[in-house]
């Protein structure tokens, strides 16, 4: 099986894994899923922006930057994932109701599952759009892990969130954003290594 058949396969399993999981574990809960999430819900609180098109011009921004910094192949299969997530939590959130569980069990489930997805995508060179475009430009400059980054650049959002709207959904959201970008971590375990960012850092 050509190699670029095998990568569509792996990258479309793990987008599909990180939306189920904020589908069945996260979103029951009104849990955002990450800082893109958390500010989409801050701008719609404050000054009533939709959420689609905050997300949507967030997301829109952040493809422009992954062209720019990541190149055209990783932009692309961010796209990819991007859609096949978004297909996968229009498919399940419909169905789904009530939360499954315990909001303590479904939030590190949620969490562990949604950081191995992710991790996967960071692993091969993708990612799910928002904020992890930016974690993989940061990472590639500051050689930190882009798990740190990641929930570095979300706490500060669903910080700022929290403030401002409720604390109790918030403290949850970060929590998980421990959970997930400790498990992006252990599944990437090396530094996302950019050649063009590292030419323009030389």
């Amino acid at each position: 099986m050509p190699q670029h058949v095998v990568k569509a396969i792996i990258l479309a399993l793990a987008s599909a894994l990180q939306g189920a999981a904020m589908s069945l574990f996260l979103f029951p809960h009104y849990i955002p899923s990450g800082g893109a999430a958390g500010l989409g819900v801050l701008l719609h609180y404050v000054w009533n922006v939709p959420y689609a098109t905050s997300i949507w011009l967030l997301n829109a921004g952040m493809i422009v930057a992954a062209i720019k910094w990541l190149g055209k192949s990783s932009t692309l299969w961010t796209m990819y994932c991007v859609g096949t997530a978004a297909l996968t939590i229009n498919t399940l959130s419909p169905t789904i109701h009530h939360p499954i569980g315990n909001v303590w069990v479904d939030l590190v489930v949620g969490g562990i599952l949604f950081g191995f997805g992710v991790g996967v995508l960071f692993k091969m060179g993708a990612s799910s759009g928002g904020m992890d475009i930016l974690a993989l430009i940061i990472s590639a400059f500051t050689k930190w892990t882009p798990g740190r980054v990641l929930f570095w650049i979300n706490s500060s959002i669903l910080l700022a969130a929290g403030l401002v709207i409720d604390w109790k959904v918030i403290m949850y959201a970060l929590i998980c954003q421990w959970i997930g970008t400790r498990v992006i971590d252990m599944v990437g375990k090396k530094t996302v290594s950019v050649p063009s960012l590292t030419k323009r850092v030389r």
